[in-house]
Formats: structure tokens, C-alpha cells, sequence
């Protein structure tokens, strides 16, 4: 280990990125089949069909990334684990339900009698809400540095509706890139009628961040530092202005541009995600636990980081040929 400098340096940042990258790939992904989800109530029941076929093939792909930044916050960084799950253990509750329920739900309204249908469909709307509601308060409480008062626990209700927002946005978005005709066009105007909420929740964010802690004002707002970091809010604001005019153009009658929505949307929540991280680092728990006095021992990380070199490229594999063999407009689901 000698070979490549410190290990007590090296390694905790390479699990520290490593987790985030899972993290960042998880709410991309999962975030827009949770999206779709929570847009259940304004489709019928047709459309309903057709949204699930679109997320299908992927959702439990997506959902793995989670299980893979839970583990590596684990196994890296257990003492940090500790402290977040302590201070987040409702939330994690209730989104551990919401999951649960919402990958039942997913496999019974296909197979389930007609009259009973209706029920498995509210399951699922339920499940992609309150998992949605969950994360996002969780990301509030964490921007907050965990603390446990009315200002937080208000904060944190205000991402969970603004993340649900956002992910209903991006789940419009994968719609207008994956449906055509009636659904397409819903999705269009689901779309432009979320754009706002996310944009309201990212300026939430983007606000409280800096204002919660003196070391993160400093981060942003020292000089050379603001002009070093001005590309970032820059290019979100170009964005969301593209964004913006894309959708008042869509849908096209060669279904050109399909694509946009979608992927603006990801390089959105990837610069939002790269801002938060420079935010936090080098804390894993927000002003109390820095990556380096939260990791394991330098010995057992290196351990761990030969099996995430195995396991990490076969989750990833699997992620890129479920999206190569199912891309294209989704087909009717079918399970015979």
C-alpha cells in the first residue's frame, strides 16, 4: 500500500467518492421511476400500464445503487453510519416501507383480478410518495447537519416536497423520451408544470447551504474561490432555460429532441450534486465527522476496495445492458 502514498489519505476519499458516485447515480435513476410513481394519480388507467412498462425493465437495476452507497457507508465510514442512521432512523423507516410497498404493488397490479387493481395502483402512487417524501426530508435534516429542532424539521418537510417535485420532474421528463402520442403530450405538460418546483427546490438548497455553516459560506463566497465556482450556478441557470424552451417545443411530430429533457435534466442534478459535495467536503457527517476520523482502519479498507472492484463493474454492467437490450419507445408489459 506504501506504493501509492498515504493510505490513511487515499482511501477514505476513494470510498468517499465511490459513495457519492452511487449516491448521484441512484437518485438519477431511481428518482425518475419514483418520479413516474408519484405521477400515477393524473394518468388513466391505460396510461397507467404504459408508465409502468416504461420503468419496467430498470427499476430494480436503479434500486441497486442504493444498497451499494448504504454498504460502502457502512464498511467505510461505520461510525458515520451510526451517527446518520441514528439522527435519520424515522426517514430511513418510512422509505424502507415506501419501498417495500412499492416494489409489491409493482409486481401484483399486473397479475392482480381487475376490481382489484385500483388498490395495487394507490399502492404504488403510496409507495413512490412516501419513499420520495422520506429521501427528501432526509437530505433537508442532512443539509441542517442532522440537528433536531422546529427549523430543521420544517426545512426538511420543505425538500421533501421540493425532491418530490424534482423526481416527478425527471420521471415526466424519462416519459417524453420513452411514450408517444397522448401520454407523451401529458408528459410534456407534467413537465413544464414541475420545471418550477424544481427550480424552487434547487434555490432552496443552493440558500440554506452556505447559511447553516461559516466553513460553507467561506467555501463558495471567498475570492478566488466565487469566481473559481461561478460556472456551476451558471450552467444551471443555461439549463433550466433550455430545459424551459425544449418543453414549449415538444412533442415534435418526428419525435426529435425527445431525448433532451432527459438528459439536461441528469447533467441538472449531477452539478446540483457536485455543489453539495463541495459544500460538505471533507465532513461525512455535516461539521462533526470529516471522511478521514469516520473511516475504518486503512487495512480493512483496502480489503473492502479489491471486493468493490469486483462487485462495482458487475452492478454497473448490468445497469448498462438493461438500458441497451430495453431502449427504444416502451412496449406493453407483459408477464406471460
Amino acid at each position: 500500500m506504501e506504493l501509492f502514498g498515504d493510505p490513511g489519505q487515499w482511501l477514505p476519499l476513494t470510498f468517499a467518492g465511490l459513495m457519492g458516485l452511487s449516491i448521484l447515480i441512484y437518485v438519477v435513476l431511481d428518482g425518475f421511476d419514483l418520479g413516474v410513481g408519484v405521477l400515477f394519480p393524473f394518468a388513466d388507467d391505460g396510461e397507467k400500464d404504459m408508465m409502468v412498462a416504461s420503468i419496467g425493465p430498470f427499476w430494480d437495476a436503479n434500486e441497486t445503487w442504493l444498497v451499494l452507497a448504504v454498504g460502502l457507508l457502512l464498511v467505510a465510514f461505520p461510525t458515520a453510519h451510526g451517527a446518520i442512521l441514528t439522527a435519520l432512523y424515522l426517514p430511513v423507516a418510512v422509505m424502507l416501507i415506501g419501498l417495500i410497498l412499492r416494489g409489491v404493488a409493482f409486481e401484483f397490479r399486473v397479475k392482480a383480478p381487475t376490481p382489484h387493481k385500483r388498490a395495487w395502483n394507490t399502492a404504488f402512487f403510496v409507495g413512490s410518495l412516501m419513499t420520495s417524501l422520506a429521501q427528501g426530508y432526509m437530505l433537508g435534516l442532512y443539509i441542517m447537519g442532522l440537528e433536531q429542532s422546529w427549523a430543521t424539521w420544517a426545512f426538511g418537510a420543505l425538500t421533501a416536497v421540493f425532491l418530490t417535485v424534482g423526481y416527478s420532474f425527471i420521471g415526466a421528463t424519462w416519459l417524453i423520451l420513452k411514450t408517444s402520442d397522448v401520454l407523451q403530450a401529458k408528459a410534456v405538460q407534467w413537465a413544464r408544470g414541475g420545471i418550477w418546483g424544481l427550480v424552487l427546490g434547487l434555490g432552496a438548497i443552493s440558500l440554506a447551504s452556505p447559511l447553516v455553516s461559516d466553513r460553507i459560506w467561506d467555501k463558495w463566497f471567498s475570492v478566488p474561490e466565487i469566481f473559481a465556482l461561478a460556472p456551476l450556478p451558471l450552467m444551471s441557470v443555461a439549463l433550466v432555460v433550455l430545459l424551459w424552451l425544449a418543453l414549449r417545443r415538444l412533442p415534435t411530430s418526428d419525435d426529435s429532441w425527445a431525448w433532451f429533457p432527459f438528459v439536461a435534466s441528469i447533467v441538472l442534478f449531477t452539478l446540483a450534486f457536485f455543489g453539495l459535495a463541495y459544500s460538505f467536503y471533507p465532513y461525512v457527517v455535516p461539521d462533526q465527522l470529516t471522511i478521514y476520523e469516520a473511516a475504518s482502519a486503512p487495512e480493512s479498507l483496502f480489503i473492502i476496495l479489491v471486493g468493490t472492484c469486483v462487485v462495482l463493474p458487475m452492478i454497473g454492467g448490468y445497469t448498462v445492458l438493461a438500458y441497451t437490450v430495453f431502449r427504444g419507445k416502451a412496449q406493453e408489459l407483459r408477464y406471460d
